[in-house]
């Protein structure tokens, strides 16, 4: 993946299909806050489609998350629509063919390290822009 992502040693991800119910297959922490990266996959083909992150870091230097953290960002967070990813990414995967998603979370911000998850987020997502002039199809802007 990218080399900024490698000091984040809480990690993991999940695969989805259309079939599946995201609430069920995601295993992001309810408490963590960080970014999520997502893939659509294809065989032994996989396209980063988005990224995105959740936490607030306060000028204390303390998070603010949201309850439910990484976990409710993914599977409750609204996009293509006012309504959450568990009922519009399975929408979306049916338009555009995509078999199964692969979604890899970093917990980006805790006692052992502190990335700033909008930063992490800025930073992977220029390094696609860089690569491929433009950012990944699932991220409307940035």
């Amino acid at each position: 993946m990218y080399k900024e992502l490698e000091k984040f040693k809480v990690t993991s991800s999940f695969t989805f299909t259309v079939e599946d119910s995201l609430e069920q297959a995601c295993n992001a922490p309810e408490s963590g806050a960080g970014i999520f990266v997502v893939f659509a996959v294809e065989g032994d083909a996989k396209e980063l489609i988005m990224v995105g992150s959740t936490g607030t870091v306060q000028n204390d230097g303390t998070l603010k998350s949201k309850n439910g953290g990484l976990y409710d960002k993914i599977v409750n967070g609204h996009q293509f629509a006012k309504t959450g990813r568990k009922y519009s990414w399975p929408a979306q995967m049916k338009l555009e063919s995509i078999t199964a998603l692969e979604v890899v979370w970093y917990e980006t911000f805790n006692a052992d390290v502190k990335g700033i998850p909008t930063t992490v987020e800025g930073q992977v997502l220029q390094n696609f822009l860089d690569e491929n002039g433009k950012l990944p199809r699932w991220n409307v802007a940035f």
